[in-house]
């Protein structure tokens, strides 16, 4: 399995791939169905080397952030996009709003993320009902 790093902008993808790489990572790059720019990653990378990659990630989400308010001025959709795959196989796009993605980011690392975001996305794809005690 590998770890998965969403842009907006394929530059910043390109540059995040060539920092992983300069640390030794072999980074595959693709598309999405939302053409976002995926890069991702081997999961089994030491603790030193994983922090490096969230915080160059985390440089890298600020500046994208400030590069599609500059594009779209006062105008901007403040909003955090997070890629879950669902229980069926297919993959979508969840919104949040930036506010919420800013403390979110704030706390939790970019995998904390999507697994929290897609822990939800399956839940309502395949709801289990009653209560929380009961065994899914």
């Amino acid at each position: 399995m590998a770890s998965e790093y969403i842009f907006f902008d394929e530059s910043l993808s390109r540059r995040f791939a060539q920092f992983a790489a300069d640390h030794g990572l072999a980074a595959t790059a693709h598309t999405d169905e939302m053409d976002n720019y995926v890069v991702a990653l081997p999961d089994d990378v030491d603790d030193d080397l994983d922090e490096k990659l969230e915080a160059e990630y985390d440089a890298l989400m600020d500046e994208q952030r400030r590069l599609i308010e500059a594009e779209e001025g006062d105008e901007a959709r403040h909003l955090m996009g997070v890629t879950v795959e669902l229980p069926d196989g297919s993959s979508c796009l969840v919104r949040l709003p930036a506010d919420y993605g800013q403390r979110l980011c704030q706390h939790f690392s970019p995998q904390e993320i999507h697994d929290i975001v897609s822990s939800i996305a399956r839940e309502l794809a395949d709801p289990v009902n009653g209560p929380l005690c009961r065994n899914a």
